[in-house]
């Protein structure tokens, strides 16, 4: 696993070992930030279920003002700050060890707001759900924060409207998808 583009384009990036994390592949991460790129440069960016940090790595990489990793693993906030080290784009980034629903609430006392947010929960587990509730009222969210979410393919999306959310996009590739939401206006 690598990053993609940017400053620290090129770098190899250690991951975790076991199956507690399923890093995104360099193929889907390129066609996620294809899409993130015009929001991407001087964003505050927020990584939940953040793994070996990859994705909010990515995003410093490219011009991102700031990242947070939120993960709960010790073992995979050790190899985030080693990762952030590596790439040297450690200067910008806040790395919490946290259960993601605790995070938000620690973030909203802290009256921080972030321009996106991607998260990539475990699959099948409703942790999304979880997040998307926990993010209806939240105040880390601006109406045109962008919100995407890494899930398996047979994740139903179809509540997110009645918590005030809406569906701008959704990539579908081979064993997952990423669906981009914004609050409804």
């Amino acid at each position: 696993m690598r990053v993609i583009a940017g400053k620290a384009r090129r770098l190899q990036l250690k991951t975790i070992e076991g199956l507690s994390t399923r890093p995104t592949q360099d193929r889907t991460k390129e066609t996620l930030f294809n899409v993130l790129q015009p929001r991407i440069e001087r964003a505050v960016f927020l990584d939940l279920f953040s793994g070996s940090g990859a994705i909010g790595i990515e995003a410093l990489s490219r011009d991102a003002k700031e990242a947070w990793f939120v993960e709960n693993q010790k073992k995979a906030c050790e190899c985030i700050r080693q990762n952030l080290s590596h790439t040297h784009l450690e200067e910008n980034a806040h790395v919490l060890q946290k259960d993601a629903l605790a995070a938000i609430g620690w973030l909203e006392d802290r009256d921080i707001v972030f321009d996106l947010i991607f998260m990539d929960p475990p699959y099948d587990k409703d942790l999304e759900k979880d997040v998307l509730y926990r993010l209806e009222h939240s105040s880390i969210c601006f109406e045109d924060t962008l919100i995407v979410v890494e899930a398996s393919l047979s994740t139903d999306f179809s509540y997110v409207e009645e918590i005030g959310f809406q569906v701008q996009k959704e990539k579908c590739y081979k064993t997952n998808k990423h669906v981009f939401l914004e609050r409804i206006s």
